[in-house]
C-alpha cells in the first residue's frame, strides 16, 4: 500500500493519522514491518473508524512500541482481546478513546487490572462498548486505588444499577477523577441514590453527566440533598430522567445555597409551570449558575412569566434553553420584552 510504504520517507514522524483509510487487520502487518523500520516514534495515532480487528491492534501495538501517549480507535471492530493487548502492553498511553467496540465484560477487567497500577492514563473513553455490570464493577475497583485517571466516559454500557452504586462506592475515596459520565446506563433510583451520598464526601469530581438514567424524582432529590453540602461539583447533566415538578423543585432548594454549580440540564423531564416557579424562585438568590436547559419540558406561560421575571434582576445566569415547552403567546411576550434589556441569551 502506497501510504504505508511511504512513510519511510518520513523520518522521525510522532503523529500519525489514519482515520477512514479503509484500513483492515490485512494492512497492519504492513504497517506494522514499516513503522519498524523507519527511525518514527509514533506518539499519537488516529485508526479510528477502520475495521482492524483484535488482530490487528496487536500487531500495531507491537510496532509502536512504549511511546505512544495518544490512542484514538474509535470503531475499529475491537473486541475483549484488544482491550487486554493494550493493558498488558502499554504503559505510556494518556488518552486511550475506544469508543463504538465491543470490549465486553472482560475487555473492562483487563483494563481495570491495568488501571489498579498504571499511572499515566488520565483519559479513558470506552462509550457504546457492551461492559455490562461486571465491567463496571471491575472499574469500580481500580477507581479505588488507581491515582491518574481524570476523565471517565461509560455512556451506553449498560453498568445499571449494580454498577452504578459499585462507582458510586469508588468516588468516596477516589481523590482524581473530575470527569465522570454515565449516561444512558439505566442506574436507577438506587443508583443515584448511591451517587448522592458519594458526592457528599467526594472533593474531586466536577462534571456528572447522568443522561437518560430512569432516576426520577426520587433520584432527583437525593442528589439535591448532596448539592446542598457538595462543594467541587460544576456541571450536571440531568437530561431524560422523569424528574418533575417535584425533582425540580428539590433541586431549586438546593440552588438556593449552593454555591458551585454553573451548568443544570434538565431537557426533557416534564417540567411544567410549578417546577419552573421554583427554580425561577431559587435563582433570585443564587449566584452561580450561568447555564440552565430546560428544553423539551411542560412550561406554560406561568413559569415562563416567572422566569422572565427572575432574569430582570439575575445578573449571573447567560444561557437560558426553553424550547418545545408550551409556552403560549403571554409568555413568550415577557420572555422578548426581558431579553430586550438582560445578558442572558434565551434560546427559546
Amino acid at each position: 500500500m502506497e501510504v504505508v510504504q511511504s512513510l519511510l520517507c518520513l523520518p522521525r514522524l510522532s503523529v500519525l493519522e489514519l482515520s477512514d483509510c479503509g484500513l483492515d487487520h490485512t494492512h497492519c502487518a504492513l504497517l506494522s514491518r514499516t513503522l519498524t523500520m523507519s527511525d518514527s516514534r509514533i506518539t499519537h495515532l488516529n485508526i479510528h473508524n477502520n475495521w482492524l480487528g483484535d488482530d490487528g491492534l496487536a500487531e500495531l501495538i507491537w510496532a509502536v512500541g512504549p511511546h505512544l501517549f495518544s490512542l484514538d480507535a474509535r470503531h475499529c471492530g475491537f473486541g475483549n482481546a484488544s482491550a487486554f493487548a493494550l493493558a498488558s502492553t502499554n504503559s505510556t498511553l494518556t488518552t486511550l478513546d475506544l469508543r463504538d467496540n465491543s470490549i465486553g465484560d472482560n475487555g473492562a477487567q483487563s483494563l481495570a487490572e491495568a488501571l489498579k497500577i498504571n499511572s499515566t492514563l488520565t483519559s479513558s473513553n470506552l462509550h457504546n462498548n457492551s461492559i455490562g455490570e461486571n465491567g463496571g464493577v471491575a472499574l469500580a475497583e481500580a477507581l479505588k486505588t488507581n491515582s491518574a485517571l481524570t476523565t471517565l466516559n461509560l455512556h451506553n454500557n449498560k453498568i445499571e444499577v449494580k454498577g452504578g452504586v459499585a462507582l458510586a462506592e469508588a468516588l468516596k475515596t477516589n481523590s482524581t477523577l473530575t470527569t465522570l459520565n454515565l449516561s444512558g446506563n439505566s442506574i436507577g433510583e438506587n443508583g443515584s441514590r448511591a451517587l448522592s451520598e458519594a458526592l457528599k464526601t467526594n472533593a474531586t469530581l466536577a462534571t456528572l453527566d447522568l443522561w437518560h438514567n430512569s432516576i426520577g424524582s426520587n433520584g432527583a432529590l437525593a442528589l439535591a440533598e448532596a448539592l446542598k453540602i457538595n462543594l467541587t461539583l460544576t456541571t450536571l447533566y440531568l437530561q431524560n430522567n422523569s424528574i418533575g415538578d417535584n425533582g425540580a423543585m428539590a433541586l431549586s432548594e438546593a440552588l438556593k445555597t449552593n454555591t458551585i454549580l454553573t451548568t443544570l440540564d434538565l431537557w426533557g423531564n416534564s417540567i411544567g409551570d410549578n417546577g419552573a416557579q421554583s427554580l425561577a424562585e431559587a435563582l433570585k438568590s443564587n449566584s452561580t449558575l450561568t447555564t440552565l436547559d430546560l428544553w423539551y419540558n411542560s412550561i406554560g406561560d406561568n413559569g415562563a412569566l416567572a422566569l422572565a421575571e427572575l432574569l430582570e434582576t439575575n445578573s449571573t445566569l447567560t444561557t437560558l434553553s426553553l424550547g418545545y415547552n408550551l409556552i403560549g403567546p403571554k409568555g413568550a411576550q415577557g420572555l422578548c420584552w426581558v431579553s430586550q434589556t438582560t445578558c442572558c441569551h434565551i434560546i427559546k
